[in-house]
């Protein structure tokens, strides 16, 4: 009953979450109209191609298919700025989402090809993972779907507006964090002891990796100009912006979900231990969890070191292709900055294991569950006579 209610709860809050403002939506252009648009013709005569990239023109005429000017037929120009990673290059029958710029009396001003349109197959996609998630998972697998949608909610209407308004990084991501580890955890593994053993541990953990990344931000001389397009956001009205504290943010926010991994393993593991002898004492169940911990921990600090490599692999490639010397490649700022990232993250893992082992220890045998299906015998006298004050 206890799951039941909270998973209840979480689904109220995920909805409420979905109709809760930003207060950024009043920027979004109301004369603006999106819609699919079916490219039908294409004019590459003003294009010019330097090696691999494109500038120029590229003219569109595409096909409204669906809202209110669905059927009609529009030209449009696509400037190509000779940028890989923003240009987008149509050919017929491709599908656009395509921006309509009116004014007050309906007419059209502008025409946007923005680009291709992919949010069908993320649809598709997002349907195939839940559906995969609820077959395998049952029960469970239904609230690690509601945890996942209420972790997305929770990013998109209180971490990224509250950043943007000028809330403490840090504070406002710990707090996040705060929610989302008890969220996941306590929907998926249920409120009990576990779950308490796992939430503290990987709070411990993420904790471990804050005052980590602040420090040593500080010492390697980091701005927190390397996360991508934070420029941009300085140059676009939020000069006041402290991107350094939210690079400390993004440290231990992206360890976070290792983090809580690895916490649940050693926290369900213990457990079992514990409920399998019921006899055990302080240390040894410390040693048990910490045993589980060794096990874990090589394969997920390994797993943080592939998931950050891969975000900037390219980077590394480029150098490597010049000829740079490693020492100047892992002084760079732009790599300096992903090493701390790694390696904060990181050590935040290995932490996470002994302080849940500890944890685990003190709760599992310091304050034993009675058995569900515990039952006591009634001494009855065999007479009358018989002396009862002893029972």
């Amino acid at each position: 009953m206890r799951d039941g209610i909270l998973t209840l709860v979480f689904l109220a809050l995920t909805v409420g979450l979905y109709f809760v403002p930003t207060g950024y939506e009043q920027r979004i252009d109301e004369r603006a109209v999106r819609c699919r648009g079916e490219v039908i013709a294409v004019d590459n005569s003003d294009m010019n191609r330097h090696g691999i990239v494109i500038s120029g023109d590229q003219g569109v005429t595409v096909r409204i298919l669906d809202g209110p000017y669905i059927g009609q037929e529009f030209r449009a120009n696509n400037p190509l700025m000779a940028k890989m990673d923003i240009d987008k290059l149509f050919k017929v029958g491709d599908v656009a989402l395509v921006v309509l710029t009116i004014d007050a009396d309906g007419k059209i001003l502008y025409v946007n090809p923005q680009d291709h349109y992919r949010i069908d197959l993320e649809l598709i996609l997002l349907g195939l993972f839940a559906g995969l998630l609820l077959l395998f998972g049952g029960m469970t697998g239904a609230k690690a779907l509601l945890s996942f949608v209420f972790s997305g909610m929770l990013l998109w209407k209180v971490l990224v507006p509250g950043l943007l308004q000028g809330y403490d990084p840090l504070y406002l991501s710990i707090s996040v964090v705060s929610v989302l580890t008890a969220a996941i955890i306590f929907l998926v593994g249920g409120i009990s002891r576990k779950g308490f053993v796992a939430f503290a541990g990987a709070m411990l953990g993420v904790l471990t990796s804050c005052v980590l990344a602040i420090y040593f931000t500080g010492k390697f001389r980091l701005n927190g100009a390397t996360l991508p397009f934070s420029e941009t956001l300085l140059y676009s009205g939020y000069a006041h912006l402290d991107i350094a504290r939210i690079y400390v943010s993004a440290v231990f926010l992206a360890a976070s979900g290792a983090v809580m991994d690895l916490a649940m393993d050693v926290a369900a593991s213990l457990d079992e231990v514990v409920r399998e002898n019921s006899d055990i004492t302080l240390f040894p169940a410390m040693a048990a969890g910490l045993r589980v911990g060794r096990a874990v921990v090589g394969t997920m600090t390994t797993t943080l070191l592939l998931a950050y490599s891969g975000g900037y692999i390219t980077l590394v490639m480029a150098f490597m292709a010049q000829g740079v010397p490693l020492v100047n490649l892992v002084n760079m700022k732009f790599v300096a900055a992903e090493v701390l990232k790694t390696l904060v993250g990181s050590f935040g893992l290995v932490m996470v294991a002994p302080f849940t082992a500890m944890v685990g220890a003190v709760v599992f045998t310091r304050w034993p569950k009675t058995p569900a299906n515990a039952c006591y015998q009634v001494i009855q006298p065999e007479s009358p006579n018989q002396d009862t004050s002893a029972l």
